[in-house]
């Protein structure tokens, strides 16, 4: 099994999902979900990020083991990621608003540190 395959398969495992309910998730057969977990073949994109979808993680993940969910490493705050993650599914009008009223704060923020240096 690949390392590719093995991850899909713990994600899958980790979801509670049987294979013929993801393959049914991500509107594959169940034998092509086989086909990935246990042999070399990697899903075309779009198959990836519906997995990607599923699992709330990168495609970068599912394909590399590679946990570059930057914001993930670079953040600490869980509860943090967890609202940004909820963030990024808004309307682009509302996720404008917010991105706004964030940017304002931060630059105030960053004004004040100025002034106490």
């Amino acid at each position: 099994m690949s390392e590719l395959g093995k991850r899909i398969q713990e994600l899958r495992k980790q979801s509670g999902l049987t294979q013929a309910q993801l393959a049914s998730k991500i509107e594959i057969s169940h034998t092509q979900l086989t086909r990935y977990e246990s042999k070399n073949i990697q899903p075309p994109a779009d198959v990836l990020q519906r997995m990607a979808n599923i699992f709330d993680v990168s495609i970068d993940y599912i394909v590399s083991g590679n946990k570059s969910d930057k914001v993930e490493q670079t953040l600490k705050d869980a509860e943090l990621i967890k609202q940004f993650k909820k963030l990024d599914k808004l309307p682009e009008e509302e996720k404008n608003t917010i991105l706004k009223v964030l940017n304002a704060l931060i630059r105030d923020f960053n004004a004040r540190q100025a002034y106490v240096l």
